[in-house]
């Protein structure tokens, strides 16, 4: 038996949104040059599917905080509610 993680992509939740996109588009540019090893291709492949969703939540999470910005009755932020996270 090995010594591997629960999961091979486990780093990839404490990436900021900025280094996980760097990551993902390094690994596009990687396979679309379409000379990557097939077996180096597949994990590529699945690290950019955990990159991509790993964007997708920040992104989300993002998106949550600004829509809780409120705008006063003169068209200026009157103050922001927490965001609720789970």
């Amino acid at each position: 038996m090995t010594d591997q993680p629960a999961s091979p992509h486990a780093d990839v939740k404490s990436l900021t949104f900025e280094k996980a996109l760097a990551e993902l588009e390094q690994i596009v540019t990687k396979l679309e040059r379409g000379d990557v090893p097939l077996e180096e291709s597949i994990a590529a492949y699945e690290r950019g599917e955990a990159l991509k969703a790993h964007c997708s939540r920040l992104l989300s999470a993002a998106e949550a905080r600004v829509e809780k910005i409120r705008l006063g009755a003169d068209g200026q932020p009157a103050g922001t509610e927490p965001l609720d996270v789970d």
